[in-house]
């Protein structure tokens, strides 16, 4: 697998560090202008694709996929009209979760049919509404009478899909990657699987369009499953937005990324972009449409990508919904010509007779909230046990940490005191450093340099000669700073303390490499033992650890109060960290 930095040789360059800690300025959050980053060559563009993928999956709790279990479909109900039919379905997507939906398949059209996934976005009434703004009936209904089968399905939280509720977790929730978007993805992932099985579909031939948190949807699973051949993301590529509920944003979705990296993962692949005047999308044909297609540009493809705005308020409203029919009937059915793609009048069924559980319960398997907790903890066990590839092993916690070896290191320094500076990422680490021939020490305190130059392990070090490298890591000692309240959804832009705190350690071990220390000693003291083991775990230097756990076993409940990082233990947890060190002969002074 991938290693998920960029390894380049770290170089020392004098220069003047900047006055403050990129970390601790203006934060990235929901509602920040983001730009596209320029990708000059194809393969400059492929590898970051890939790293994408994975950064979704990773922060979505699905590194790896869960076990694809039967889906068990239950269709029911049927409703005939004279050109199509509307059934109600259950989808066991996970043992004991159920999703339910609508499918909608054309009458007295042969063969097997192009099939188009549906998820509906933040509604009052989900994917069953029906207002002059948004209609999923009418969408399902104008698709199946194009030749379309079509599955409408629920967000969690709605309608059918009610074991958990549309917003929820704490703190355990996120060390184990268990949210709405994962379960949501998740679910858009067995819908493919679902219309793949169905024996009047054409798998070679599946789309999938959204609007709002159902755009969001469209282009999480177009980024992941390749399946999906055409897609129409309606009101969500932004960047002047990134998404507003929890289900867009979980835990480390965007640290150094975007809705329009995600967006543009698509490409080659057809899609249509849908923008509004009157929502976050306004400025679409002038900015995310012109830098999403650069991307197509790298494939010779530019054509593939087409956009739209409809003069409106956000919306899925009819003028947005044909203007996707025309694109998927260019594309999907093989058919330019826009006159025979107009919306026609439908009729609305009523909500009973659409619910799949309406007068019918969940079947007898069905677990509740905390049963599924722990079914989704369990599962994430057998696969971090079943791994065994010191590499892949290090991809997870990377991804997890959200850290990146660095590109580049620059140092200053007046006498004993030091900065390091990645100018890159804009991180700024007081230090102390006492240079000298041998293995260079790197010590690292809860309490910051000074307590780390303080302590034993540096005093016996120094009194050799040998160098030493004591760090303020992030928030600790001279780092200590005032920062800006955390806006919306910050852990979905931001890392948290502890994890930048694993990241300024590879930072300092990458400007000790630079210095020709072919090994590198490092020390953690107190709660800085844990960030340590993990910096370690991850280094791509060879590295001597000392490090007292401080009777940490990994439970959650002391990843919670001592190391917080969201995904950690998805990613194999404190187990991964040790399996790495013993992989790589790290010395071990902690018990296990």
């Amino acid at each position: 697998m991938r290693t998920p930095w960029i390894i380049l040789l770290a170089a020392v360059l004098p220069a003047q560090p900047p006055e403050r800690d990129a970390r601790n300025l203006d934060l990235p959050h929901t509602d920040a202008h983001v730009t596209m980053p320029a990708y000059r060559t194809l393969a400059e563009w492929e590898a970051r694709k890939q790293s994408l993928k994975q950064q979704i999956l990773s922060a979505a709790g699905l590194l790896p996929l869960p076990e694809k279990t039967p889906l068990g479909p239950q269709i029911f109900g049927r409703i005939e009209h004279p050109d199509y039919s509307i059934e109600k379905v259950l989808l066991e997507t996970m043992p004991g979760y159920y999703l339910g939906g609508n499918l909608f398949r054309p009458l007295g059209k042969g063969g097997k049919r192009p099939a188009v996934a549906s998820p509906h976005g933040h509604w009052t009434y989900g994917r069953l509404e029906h207002q002059p703004l948004a209609s999923i009936p009418a969408r399902g209904i104008s698709l199946a009478r194009q030749g379309y089968v079509v599955f409408t399905y629920d967000m969690v939280g709605y309608n059918d899909t009610a074991q958990t509720p549309h917003v929820f977790g704490g703190r355990r929730e996120q060390l184990w990657g268990f949210g709405p978007l994962g379960l949501q993805l998740w679910n858009s992932i067995r819908v493919v699987d679902f219309l793949e099985s169905l024996p009047d579909v054409d798998p070679s031939r599946i789309a999938a369009t959204g609007a709002s948190g159902g755009g969001t949807q469209v282009f999480l699973l177009t980024a992941v499953d390749d399946r999906v051949k055409v897609s129409a993301p309606v009101n969500m590529i932004s960047a002047l937005m990134q998404g507003g509920s929890p289900c867009e944003n979980a835990p480390g979705l965007r640290i150094r990324a975007s809705n329009l990296e995600f967006g543009a993962v698509m490409a080659p692949r057809p899609m249509l972009m849908v923008s509004a005047t009157g929502d976050w999308t306004r400025n679409t044909p002038a900015e995310e449409f012109p830098a999403i297609r650069g991307i197509y540009q790298l494939y010779g493809q530019p054509g593939n990508l087409e956009q739209v705005q409809i003069d409106a308020p956000h919306n899925y409203n009819q003028a947005s919904r044909e203007a996707v029919y025309r694109f998927f009937g260019k594309h999907v059915l093989g058919d330019p010509d826009p006159t025979h793609f107009a919306e026609q009048t439908i009729r609305v069924e009523k909500l009973q007779d659409m619910l799949a559980l309406h007068g019918r319960a969940l079947p007898d398997n069905a677990l509740n909230y905390r049963q599924l907790l722990e079914q989704w903890i369990r599962a994430a066990k057998r696969q971090n046990d079943a791994t065994r590839d010191p590499r892949t092993l290090r991809e997870r916690l990377a991804l997890a940490l959200a850290v990146e070896w660095p590109a580049s290191v620059q140092l200053s320094s007046s006498g004993d005191a030091v900065t390091i500076t990645r100018p890159d990422r804009g991180h700024r680490i007081p230090g102390l450093w006492k240079p000298g021939p041998g293995v260079p020490l790197l010590v690292v305190h809860a309490q910051g340099a000074k307590a780390a130059m303080a302590s034993p392990v540096a005093a016996e070090t120094l009194r050799t000669g040998r160098p030493v490298l004591a760090i303020d890591a992030f928030e600790t000692g001279a780092a200590v700073a005032v920062r800006p309240a955390p806006k919306r959804h910050h852990l979905t832009f931001n890392p948290s303390d502890d994890a930048s705190r694993v990241q300024d350690i590879l930072t300092a071990l990458a400007f000790l490499e630079t210095t020709g220390a072919r090994e590198v000693r490092l020390a953690g003291i107190g709660d800085a033992g844990l960030w340590c083991l993990f910096a370690a775990a991850v280094a791509r230097v060879p590295v001597a650890l000392s490090a007292d756990l401080a009777g940490f076993t990994g439970e959650d409940s002391q990843f919670e109060q001592r190391f917080f990082v969201p995904g950690i233990q998805r990613a194999g947890g404190l187990r991964a960290a040790l399996r790495l060190r013993a992989a790589l002969r790290f010395t071990r002074k902690e018990p296990e």
